[in-house]
């Protein structure tokens, strides 16, 4: 008879896996790995019962609750936690069990850390190169320009995304997963025809809308005689 599998060796082995992927991303390792075993723990766990079960030293695993904490991936556990060892009981933390609510977290700070820095140094360099002499100062102005139109519409769309409730934000991700590929491929070809302010006013009139008049409204867009009308098999 095989032997069953240690629970802990589990969590542990899960947690060095999850800290590779997190170095993949940019991640520190000991945060990953720390996160990784929250995740499949669940807490609370103390400082002393982190760098034990991922062998790290006390400085790595305090610095790594705190970058999950400052992340918003962990939170303080409302009561102290003992581990073991002599001495007052220590800070616990949990895991910030909602997986939608710590993906938002992780964009948001992301966001505020990565992209929105770079913003005003892309428009310095437009404003340098607008004042440059020569053909060459156009040419870097029009590059910088496109490249600061892009980051700032990248940044306006993480932006709007992460202000989203997770239960929100799980939900959009829900229709997607309903969505088969077919209709993806026709969704992308219809927003290449139709014209920005077009689809941007189609979401303004949509979003004022109670969810009843929605309901309506999507059932009469797929009845037979609206299809009809609008010419559509």
């Amino acid at each position: 008879m095989a032997e069953r599998p240690d629970v802990e060796g589990i969590r542990r082995s899960f947690a060095r896996a999850w800290g590779e992927i997190g170095a993949a991303w940019g991640v520190a390792p000991s945060t990953a790995m720390a996160q990784g075993y929250f995740l499949a723990h669940g807490g609370p766990l103390s400082e002393p019962e982190v760098r034990r079960a991922l062998g790290l030293s006390h400085r790595a695993a305090s610095l790594a609750l705190k970058q999950c904490d400052d992340w918003g991936l962990i939170q303080r556990a409302p009561v102290a936690r003992r581990s073991g060892q002599r001495g007052p009981a220590a800070t616990a933390w949990e895991v910030v069990g909602d997986h939608w609510e710590w993906f938002r977290r992780v964009s948001a700070a992301r966001l505020e850390r990565e992209t929105d820095p770079v913003i005003p140094v892309i428009e310095r360099c437009v404003a340098q190169a607008r004042e440059a002499a020569g053909e060459d100062g156009a040419d870097l102005e029009r590059r910088l320009a496109r490249l600061l139109e892009f980051v700032q519409r990248f940044d306006r769309g993480v932006d709007i995304f992460v202000r989203g409730e997770p239960q929100a934000i799980a939900r959009v991700f829900e229709i997607l997963d309903k969505v088969d590929e077919a209709t993806v491929a026709k969704l992308w070809a219809l927003v290449d025809e139709l014209e920005p302010d077009e689809m941007a006013g189609a979401v303004r009139a949509l979003a004022k809308l109670p969810p009843g008049a929605v309901h309506r409204l999507i059932a009469i867009a797929d009845s037979a005689p609206m299809r009809r009308l609008l010419g559509m098999r």
